[in-house]
């Protein structure tokens, strides 16, 4: 497994991370043994960086995790968890909390349900409009000197609000969708986060399946997170499946598979970027391994990005909604 170092204040970790959060029913029924046996072939093959939410299925991420991880050895993998996300019983979002005193009882909790001592990379899922990220951060690092967290993360953040979160504390990571079809890092925040020396992790890289160059219309169920997705929608998604299509071209160049190419792009794009990549399945993991292998260059990056242009992505990454709770959309 190759290595790849989160940031200039992080760990090194596994250049691909495994995302868990489909393994807790946001794209339909999940199988648990499947799922169980997933993490596990992801650390055999050595992958260390395991990420989750506190909120993905109320919970039951977060403990389906901790009965894959039982008895393995804790220096064998690192938990990423992002926190702050509220629901209500019957799964509806229902704002965000990231206030101090919420961070160290969110903390509490997963810290019981994944049966650890403390979380590696420590980050609120969103950017709490009500809470200074000052504050946020703040108590993150108080809980770095009590022993509980090791690192502070971010998500879905904007430049102002990672330059803030950085004067209280070093931040190894920001987690953002980035993938051949949704680049919207590259234009101001990329840049600042390499002036900071803060890595990426990038989570969508297959645009919530739509990349990996095997999904279809017939597939969506109403369960599915993607049926309300914009990118799915009618009007939009013969568009982007018609992106997928152009790539498979430029992926059979390379004899590989639309999802290898769309991740080997991602890991393409620099040392300080690191995939999370949503298998469920084993074989879905077998096949993004694969995307190590692949080497690109710079021809290969520029056909790739023409084969599915920058603007060319019909609908937007989430439903209004779920937009209006992205800093980082707002610079």
């Amino acid at each position: 497994m190759q290595v790849r170092q989160l940031g200039t204040s992080g760990p090194k970790v596994s250049a691909i991370s495994l995302g868990c959060m489909g393994m807790s029913g946001m794209y339909g029924p999940a199988d648990r043994a499947e799922s169980i046996a997933t993490i596990h072939a992801a650390l055999d093959a050595g992958v260390t960086l395991i990420d989750t939410g506190d909120f993905y299925g109320m919970g039951h991420n977060e403990m389906l995790i901790a009965e894959a991880l039982k008895g393995v050895p804790r220096d064998r993998y690192q938990l990423s968890v992002k926190f702050g996300a509220l629901r209500d019983p019957a799964g509806a979002w229902a704002g965000y909390d990231a206030s101090p005193g919420a961070v160290k009882t969110w903390l509490a909790y997963s810290l019981n349900r994944l049966g650890v001592d403390h979380i590696d990379i420590y980050r609120p899922a969103r950017l709490d409009p009500k809470v200074p990220i000052e504050d946020t951060v703040g108590a993150i690092s108080d809980m770095i000197k009590a022993g509980y967290v090791r690192h502070v993360g971010l998500s879905e953040v904007g430049s102002e609000t990672v330059r803030r979160a950085a004067t209280v504390a070093p931040i190894t990571d920001l987690q953002i969708e980035y993938s051949l079809i949704s680049r919207g890092i590259e234009d101001s925040l990329l840049p600042t986060l390499r002036s900071l020396g803060i890595a990426v992790t990038a989570y969508g890289v297959l645009s919530r399946g739509l990349l990996s160059g095997r999904w279809s219309k017939e597939a969506l169920q109403p369960a599915d997170w993607r049926a309300h997705s914009p990118r799915f929608q009618a009007g939009n998604v013969d568009r982007n499946l018609a992106l997928v299509e152009a790539l498979r071209a430029e992926a059979k160049r390379h004899g590989a598979s639309v999802a290898e190419i769309a991740i080997a792009w991602v890991l393409a794009k620099g040392q300080d970027i690191v995939p999370v990549i949503g298998a469920r399945r084993r074989d879905q993991l077998k096949e993004a391994l694969k995307a190590l292998d692949i080497k690109l260059g710079r021809a290969d990056l520029a056909a790739l990005e023409r084969a599915a242009p920058k603007e060319a992505v019909a609908g937007e990454r989430y439903n209004s909604q779920g937009m209006a709770t992205l800093d980082s959309e707002r610079g």
